[in-house]
Formats: C-alpha cells, sequence, structure tokens
C-alpha cells in the first residue's frame, strides 16, 4: 500500500474513533459528520491506490469510489450509496435549521458501524496479503 493511501486510511480510523465519541454523548450531527469523513477518506484511499490521483472533492470522490467499486470484487457494490447517505448526514449536520436539522440517534448509530464496515472492506482490500 502506498503510503499516501495508508494515510487516509489512518485518517478514516481516526474518524470512526471520532463518530463513535461523539455518538456516546449523543452528539448525533457530529457522528453522522464523522461518519462520513471516514468513509470519505477510505474511499480516497481506494482511489489513491489505484489510480494514483488525488479526488479533492466530494462528487469527485463519490464518482472514482462508485467506478473503481465496479472493478473490485471483494468490495460490496453497496458502498457508493452508504458514501451518498452519509453525505446527506453530512449535509444535515452542516446545513439543516430547524426541527430537521438533528440527526437521529438511530440513524446516526447505523452511520457509524457501517462507516467502520467501510474502512474496514477498504483496508482489507488494500491490504497485502502474505501468502504463506
Amino acid at each position: 500500500m502506498t503510503p499516501e493511501a495508508a494515510r487516509c486510511l489512518d485518517k478514516a480510523q481516526k474518524c470512526v474513533a471520532n463518530a463513535q465519541t461523539s455518538l456516546n454523548v449523543n452528539l448525533t450531527n457530529d457522528a453522522g459528520r464523522g461518519a462520513y469523513l471516514a468513509a470519505f477518506h477510505a474511499a480516497q484511499a481506494l482511489i489513491f491506490e489505484r489510480t494514483g490521483k488525488v479526488a479533492k472533492t466530494h462528487k469527485g470522490v463519490h464518482t472514482l469510489f462508485a467506478r473503481l467499486v465496479k472493478e473490485e470484487p471483494q468490495l460490496d457494490d453497496s458502498l457508493p450509496a452508504f458514501l451518498q447517505r452519509t453525505y446527506n448526514l453530512k449535509a444535515v449536520a452542516d446545513y439543516e435549521t430547524g426541527p430537521d436539522s438533528d440527526i437521529a440517534p438511530h440513524r446516526a448509530a447505523a452511520a457509524v458501524e457501517g462507516a467502520r464496515k467501510f474502512v474496514d472492506a477498504v483496508r482489507h482490500v488494500l491490504t497485502p496479503r502474505n501468502p504463506n
């Protein structure tokens, strides 16, 4: 794995841990945002590892990641949809106001668990296997 991809995965893992901490103290917006950022950074790791490119925009990451998942039989084809759903949580957390501006605890919890699985799946694909 390239150092760049490893750094992205390390950042993704930190985001999962931070999202879990936020969830533990009922900061559901922060947990939802953190879940998205974990998936975003894991997606960047796969993109860099497979293309050598750095996708910097959310749209660019979503588009390239969706294309790459189709080429990775070990990755679940639902991962791009998870990335989009958690982006929507981030948007709620960052931009919404009023009665619908808080992420429900069950949605935040599902997002954090999904982000953990997302990061683990990308790490699994990118980690070299010992043939022995």
